[in-house]
């Protein structure tokens, strides 16, 4: 799978670490993936990847590639709350699964102002600091 192997990717060049979460819709999904270096976001989230089939529903928990249309994958990702069929239609395709910590997941904070992506991405985590109350994922790593 493509996406799988990106995420693997990601994961080695530590491009998680200090991520913010910055979109919270509960009862639908949780999405970060605009690293805390602008560098890291043109070397990665602006390197786009192809679709994979959808070969397994948009199920709570599962993790998929959020898109900005067909075959436009980068590094953002969301885990599903909800059962989010529609997703499965318009192509999302679940690469990976929670299976713990689905508990932690559910409280991950909003942000009370809108977050603006396009300023994000050219900011890194200097724009997203300014939100208190977004959660933040200190590290990623691969089991052996």
């Amino acid at each position: 799978m493509v996406v799988r192997r990106r995420f693997f990717d990601l994961i080695d060049a530590n491009y998680y670490d200090e991520c913010y979460v910055y979109r919270v819709i509960p009862g639908f999904i949780c999405q970060w993936g605009v690293p805390a270096s602008p560098a890291d976001w043109q070397k990665w989230g602006a390197n786009k990847i192809k679709d994979d089939p959808v070969k397994v529903p948009n199920a709570p928990g599962t993790l998929s590639f959020a898109t900005s249309g067909p075959d436009a994958r980068g590094s953002q990702l969301f885990i599903n709350y909800g059962q989010n069929m529609d997703l499965d239609r318009q192509g999302f395709s679940p690469f990976a699964a929670v299976t713990s910590g689905m508990d932690v997941a559910l409280r991950f904070g909003e942000a009370q102002g809108k977050v603006d992506q396009n300023e994000a991405k050219e900011k890194g985590n200097a724009y997203f600091s300014q939100f208190s109350e977004l959660s933040v994922i200190k590290s990623v790593k691969r089991r052996a």
